[in-house]
C-alpha cells in the first residue's frame, strides 16, 4: 500500500491505477491475517534457531570426515596456504566435488539461520575455511559466468573474527602456475600444469580450459569446437571409468590440447582466413571428400563458399526460410560444380549452413 501512494504522489494521474498490479495479493493477506489473530500470539516462530544450529552442527561433522586423512588444523593461521591441497583432497574423492558443494550450500544457510548464538559463532571460521575451498574448487572447474563481468572469483577470508567477502590472492599463483601469459595452448603453460602437485586439481583446471577453448572456438568454427568438446568429453569419462591415474590424466588432456593447437594452425600455414578455414574443416570433415579432391580444391572450394555466401547473406537471413532456402541451393550447386562426393554432399550442404550462420553475425558488423 505504500508503494501505491508513493507512484501515486510521484507520477500524476496516475489514480491508484497501479494497484492492478496487486490484484490477487488481497486473499493472500486475509487469510495471513485470520491465522495471525487466530494464533493469539501462541503461534510456531518461522525459524527456529536451535534446530538450525543441530543441523549446522550435523553439516559441519559430514564436512569433517570428508576430510578424513587430511589435516588442515593449521587453517586459523595460514588459510591461503591450505586453499589449494584442501581443493586436490576433496577432488581425489568419489564425488567429491559435489558432495563437498552440497554440503557446504546447507551448512552456509544453516548458519545463516543462527549465526547470532554464541554456540554457532564457535564456528564462524571453520566454516569460512570450508566455503573458501568451495571456491578455489569452483575457481578451476566452473564454467564461467556468462557475462564474464567478474572473471576473479571472490573468497570468503576470514578476518576479525567474522565471515566477509574479500579478494584474495589469485587463485593460479596459489597453486603455482604462471599465467602472467595464460595461453593454455603454449608448451610453457602446459608443462606448468603438468608439475602441478596438486594433480587432482591439476586434472580439474585442464578440463575446465581446455573446455572453455573449445567452446569459444564453436563460436567460429563448428566443426574444430565440436570435435575437440566431443574428444574431451570421452577422454575425460573413459579415463574416469577405468580409474586411471591423475597423472596419466593430464598427459592425455595435454595431448589433446597440442593437437587441437597444431589443426587450429594448419589453415594459417594453409594460407587461408579464419573465415576459410571453418569452410575447410566443414568440407573436409567427410574423409573421402579429402582422398577424391584433395587440399587445393577444397581450399578453393572454401575461398568460393565464403565470397557468394558473405555477398548474399543478410541480417534475418537465418530466420527467414525462403533465403535459407536460395543459400542451400548456391551451396549444392557450387559442391556439385567442383565434383564434391555425392555420398556425402547432403551433410555438407548442412553443415556449410550451419558455419555460415555462427559467422553470420560478424558478417553483418563488417558490412
Amino acid at each position: 500500500m505504500q508503494a501505491i501512494a508513493r507512484v501515486n504522489r510521484v507520477l500524476k494521474g496516475k489514480d491508484g491505477g497501479v494497484v492492478v498490479d496487486y490484484i490477487g495479493i488481497a486473499d493472500e493477506l486475509r487469510k495471513a491475517m485470520k491465522i495471525y489473530a487466530g494464533s493469539k500470539g501462541k503461534g510456531k516462530q518461522t525459524v527456529n534457531t536451535a534446530e538450525a544450529l543441530a543441523k549446522l552442527i550435523e553439516l559441519i561433522d559430514i564436512t569433517r570426515s570428508l576430510f578424513n586423512g587430511f589435516d588442515y588444523s593449521g587453517f586459523k593461521d595460514n588459510p591461503n596456504r591450505l586453499l589449494v591441497p584442501s581443493a586436490n583432497h576433496i577432488l581425489g574423492l568419489d564425488d567429491g566435488k559435489k558432495r563437498f558443494a552440497d554440503v557446504v550450500l546447507g551448512m552456509t544457510k544453516a548458519f545463516s539461520l543462527c549465526s547470532t548464538l554464541d554456540d554457532a559463532k564457535v564456528y564462524r571460521e571453520e566454516i569460512a575455511f570450508f566455503q573458501a575451498v568451495k571456491v578455489v574448487i569452483i575457481k578451476f572447474t566452473a564454467k564461467p559466468p556468462v557475462s564474464e563481468e567478474r572473471k576473479d572469483s571472490m573468497l570468503k577470508q576470514i578476518l576479525d573474527n567474522a565471515v566477509v567477502a574479500e579478494g584474495v590472492e589469485d587463485i593460479f599463483k596459489l597453486a603455482g602456475v604462471d599465467k602472467s601469459d595464460l595461453s593454455i595452448l603454449s608448451d610453457e603453460f602446459l608443462a606448468e600444469v603438468q608439475r602441478m602437485p596438486h594433480k587432482n586439481l591439476a586434472v580439474e583446471l585442464l578440463q575446465k580450459l581446455l573446455n572453455d577453448e573449445f567452446n569459444s572456438r564453436l563460436k567460429t568454427n563448428v566443426v574444430l569446437g565440436k570435435k575437440y568438446s566431443e574428444l574431451l568429453k570421452n577422454s575425460i569419462n573413459r579415463l574416469i571409468a577405468k580409474g586411471v591415474e591423475s597423472a596419466h590424466v593430464i598427459e592425455e588432456l595435454i595431448e589433446i590440447a597440442k593437437d587441437f593447437r597444431a589443426a587450429a594452425e594448419k589453415g594459417e600455414k594453409m594460407g587461408m582466413n579464419p573465415d576459410e578455414v571453418a569452410f575447410y574443416d566443414a568440407l573436409a570433415n567427410n574423409e573421402s571428400a579429402i582422398k577424391e579432391l584433395g587440399d587445393e580444391k577444397l581450399m578453393e572450394i572454401a575461398h568460393i563458399l565464403v565470397e557468394k555466401l558473405r555477398k548474399s547473406t543478410t541480417v534475418d537471413w537465418q530466420v527467414r526460410e525462403s533465403v535459407r532456402a536460395k543459400l542451400r541451393n548456391l551451396v549444392r550447386a557450387t559442391l556439385k560444380r567442383y565434383k564434391y562426393p555425392p555420398d556425402m554432399q547432403k551433410e555438407a550442404v548442412e553443415l556449410v549452413l550451419e558455419q555460415a550462420t555462427v559467422l553470420a553475425e560478424s558478417w553483418s558488423e563488417v558490412a
